[in-house]
């Protein structure tokens, strides 16, 4: 019983050195592909700022081109309000009556 009273604890040290080196080990692992992730991330966000003048011109050639269709939708959609319209006002106008 004396044996596994001494033994026991030089085990469970052995072993908790070896996890807290294990640990040790592996956050220097994360911390080399955290810089990694980082560089990657830095590469794709240079990429897409210069990319950034293709949208603004793409989001200016839409803005204009809607627009434009907007005000054609308009103008033929008063057109065709007024053509109905007046055909409704004219059908619509009763009959004056006669004052004796």
């Amino acid at each position: 019983m004396s044996f596994l009273l001494e033994f026991l604890p030089i085990v469970i040290y052995i072993l908790l050195i070896i996890i807290l080196i294990i640990g040790i080990v592996l956050a220097i692992k994360c911390l080399i592909t955290l810089d990694k992730v980082e560089k990657v991330v830095d590469n794709v966000n240079e990429k897409v700022r210069a990319l950034d003048g293709v949208f603004h011109i793409i989001d200016t050639t839409t803005d204009k081109i809607v627009l434009l269709t907007d005000k054609v939708v308009e103008g033929i959609t008063s057109l065709i309000v007024n053509l109905f319209s007046t055909k409704k006002k004219e059908k619509k106008e009763p009959k004056k009556k006669e004052v004796k």
